[in-house]
């Protein structure tokens, strides 16, 4: 099954490759005018856009499959799946209870990210759809490599893509340098983690995570490999100081761009912690907790005052970002079952209502008034009436309202750290309250008030938009109301996560 899901993508890229993206000189030559020239070319993009979207939606039925037949009574690895034909690749792949979400989450996020550039992309059509669907099969790989070379490998693997799609299609004079910033950053960060990878196999003769796991390593050589890893994780998380990248990759991306990179990409760092930090060197990771928790309190607080003065909204969104990604590492190393778990919990809130923001700042706002500044935009309210309610209920899940999603993943994250530190958690918790300074402001600001004078009369959202953010918005009001469907198959897996360290 994890075959199937890692394949579907590149069949799906193999696909569109072999369409072509028929010039206007062959169109005039073949169909006889400029006007057959034009329907040539649409029908093969709507062609290309429908081969990517049915590939994206049958990897999120096969991965739903998967979550069905999944045990959540065993610890074990499942579905393991092992390709060793060939001496130079040892590929070996399995799911277990952490993994299983970030797989799902990563199946889920993809068509949406398709669907909110449908319309507005025409030019390198295929590389846009090719990328996408090829990044989507290399996160996956990510989250269900069973090897920590191939987990370096994929986490990796995902830069060129990123910055292709930056560069090619991004916003602004200054996306070269934003996507520049993200390759170097990113690359720079994790050439530690493949030092700290090659000294594992020399120490073990494996990169193996089984073999790995049973292996005692001491707890000086755990605290050099510990902060090794740790610099990757914080800079793709990111965690202050590494966070100038993420907002200028957001700003200057194109809209799905900024959904995958909030809703996956950020996430391959979450999961990074779990699989290699908690897993793997236990010891280092109990001796430097107070260090994390410091700098993910200093995140929060840094971040939430840097979002409150941000005049471009989707700056504004990226900002959010970092500090509810600061309340994710304080529950992941809280060294308790409950912060984990909310963790976890928070990761997959933020997966779903990050990208929902960017729909609605960057997608729909931006599509019908070509502006991103906060004092330009007002009044939307009034031309915009089922865009300010669905604006307004994601603003509310962003702030951690109860019932939401959000609201039990930042819970359970700060209760996790109270148990080990209240002073660290009450300084966490006030994320909380700037978050709500800054997101109904946010609010506030574009949707009420008179009309701004700088804008035509906009029409309210389309179809398409609507169906994006209820998909978004269905999974965050559900999962908030039914916590238990996502902490059964977490509950055995984060306890021997803990317990068997």
């Amino acid at each position: 099954m994890i075959t199937l899901l890692l394949l579907i993508p590149i069949i799906g890229s193999l696909i569109l490759l072999f369409i072509p993206e028929t010039s206007t000189s062959v169109a005039i030559q073949q169909a006889g005018g400029a006007g057959a020239s034009g329907s040539v070319i649409g029908g093969n993009q709507i062609k290309m856009k429908k081969i990517a979207l049915i590939t994206s939606l049958l990897n999120l039925f096969v991965s739903l499959f998967i979550w069905f037949q999944f045990d959540s009574n065993q610890t074990q690895y499942q579905f393991v799946s092992e390709f060793n034909q060939l001496n130079f690749c040892h590929l070996n792949f399995g799911i277990d209870g952490i993994s299983l979400y970030f797989v799902l989450l990563t199946t889920f996020v993809t068509p949406v990210a398709l669907l909110s550039n449908y319309t507005n992309i025409t030019n390198n059509l295929k590389t846009f759809l090719i990328s996408f669907l090829l990044l989507e099969s290399l996160q996956i790989c990510a989250f269900v490599s069973l090897d920590l070379l191939l987990f370096y490998i994929f986490f990796e693997s995902v830069l060129p893509i990123l910055f292709i799609i930056i560069v090619l299609f991004g916003h602004g004079n200054d996306r070269f340098r934003s996507a520049l910033l993200l390759f170097l950053y990113t690359l720079a960060g994790s050439l530690p983690m493949l030092l700290c990878i090659l000294t594992i196999y020399s120490y073990i003769g494996s990169t193996d995570f089984q073999l790995i796991s049973l292996y005692e390593i001491s707890l000086e050589s755990q605290k050099i490999l510990w902060l090794g890893f740790f610099i990757a994780f914080a800079v793709k998380t990111p965690l202050y100081p590494f966070i100038i990248w993420l907002p200028k990759a957001h700003a200057d991306s194109p809209l799905a761009g900024s959904i995958i990179l909030a809703a996956t990409i950020l996430k391959l760092a979450t999961y990074g912690y779990l699989r290699v930090l908690i897993n793997f060197l236990p010891d280092a990771t109990n001796y430097f907790n107070p260090l994390v928790q410091t700098i993910a309190v200093i995140a929060i607080i840094y971040a939430s005052f840097s979002t409150i003065i941000q005049q471009d909204t989707k700056r504004l969104i990226a900002y959010s970002s970092i500090s509810h990604m600061g309340v994710v590492v304080l529950g992941l190393f809280s060294n308790t079952i409950q912060g984990i778990e909310g963790a976890i919990l928070l990761a997959l809130a933020h997966g779903f209502v990050s990208p929902a923001l960017f729909i609605c700042v960057g997608g729909i706002i931006y599509d019908r008034t070509g502006k991103r500044i906060i004092n330009y935009i007002r009044g939307l309210a009034t031309y915009m009436p089922v865009f300010t309610i669905i604006f307004f209920i994601f603003t509310l899940c962003n702030t951690g309202i109860p019932l939401s999603l959000n609201f039990l993943g930042e819970q359970l994250s700060l209760i996790g750290i109270w148990q080990q530190n209240p002073i660290i958690a009450s300084l966490g918790a006030t994320g909380i309250v700037l978050s709500a300074c800054y997101s109904i402001f946010l609010y506030n600001r574009l949707s009420y008030g008179d009309y701004s004078p700088h804008m035509q009369p906009v029409k309210d959202i389309t179809r398409r938009e609507y169906y994006l953010l209820i998909s978004l918005l269905i999974p965050t009001i559900a999962f908030g109301i039914l916590p238990n469907v996502l902490l059964t198959s977490l509950h055995t897996s984060v306890s021997a996560l803990l317990y068997a360290c």
